[in-house]
C-alpha cells in the first residue's frame, strides 16, 4: 500500500503542474498542446483560435514561409511515424515535428518518455505524401517514415534541410527543452 500513497502524492504533484502549465497556455497541459504553444514562440506561428482546427495548427507570420499553413506534433520518442491526415484537402502545407530521443526499445515497458526535444524536423507535407505513396506506404495515424526522409528534413540540431534557416536565438530556446541532464533518465 505504501506504493499506492507515494503514488497519489505524485499524480498531485503532476495535477497542480498541469494547472500551472494550463495557466501559461491557455489550453489543456497535453503534449500536442505544449509542443504547439513551444513551436508558436520559437518559430513565430501564428495558433488557430480552435485546438481542433481541421488541417493545421497555425500560420507561419514570417520569413520564407509566412502565410503558409502548419501542423505541430511533438513526439517524445523518435519512432519514425508521423501523424498524416490521408485526405489532400485537411493536410497542411509543412509539418514541423518536436521529437525527443531516437527509440532503442521494442517495447516501452520500464522505458521514460521524458518531455524534451532533441530535434526538430520540417517537411514539405505534400512533397513528403508523394513520396511515401510512391514507395508503398501508407497515410494516417503514425504513418511510417523513412529514416532518410528524416534526415533530410532536419532542421535541429543539426541544419539539413533548407525549407527555413534557424537563428541563433531559435537554437537557444529550443535548446532550453533539450536533455541536458541525460542521467536522470537513464
Amino acid at each position: 500500500m505504501d506504493d499506492l500513497i507515494q503514488l497519489a502524492s505524485y499524480i498531485k504533484e503532476r495535477n497542480q503542474t498541469e494547472l500551472r502549465i494550463m495557466e501559461l497556455i491557455n489550453r489543456p497541459a497535453a503534449i500536442g498542446h505544449i509542443g504547439e504553444y513551444i513551436a508558436s514562440k520559437i518559430f513565430r506561428i501564428n495558433l488557430e483560435s480552435s485546438a481542433s482546427n481541421k488541417g493545421s495548427d497555425g500560420y507561419f507570420e514570417e520569413g520564407a514561409l509566412k502565410g503558409r499553413s502548419v501542423n505541430i506534433k511533438w513526439y517524445a520518442m523518435r519512432e519514425g511515424i508521423l501523424d498524416i491526415n490521408a485526405e489532400a484537402s485537411g493536410r497542411p502545407d509543412y509539418y514541423l515535428v518536436l521529437a525527443g530521443p531516437k527509440s532503442a526499445q521494442m517495447t516501452s515497458k520500464g522505458v521514460p518518455r521524458p518531455w524534451v526535444v532533441e530535434a526538430v524536423f520540417l517537411f514539405d507535407a505534400n512533397t513528403l505524401v508523394e513520396r511515401l505513396l510512391s514507395s508503398g506506404r501508407k497515410l494516417g495515424i503514425a504513418a511510417s517514415v523513412a529514416q532518410a526522409f528524416w534526415e533530410e528534413a532536419e532542421i535541429y540540431p543539426q541544419q539539413r534541410s533548407k525549407l527555413i534557416e534557424l537563428s541563433d536565438d531559435q537554437r537557444r530556446l529550443l535548446e532550453l527543452f533539450s536533455e541536458k541532464t541525460k542521467n536522470i533518465f537513464a
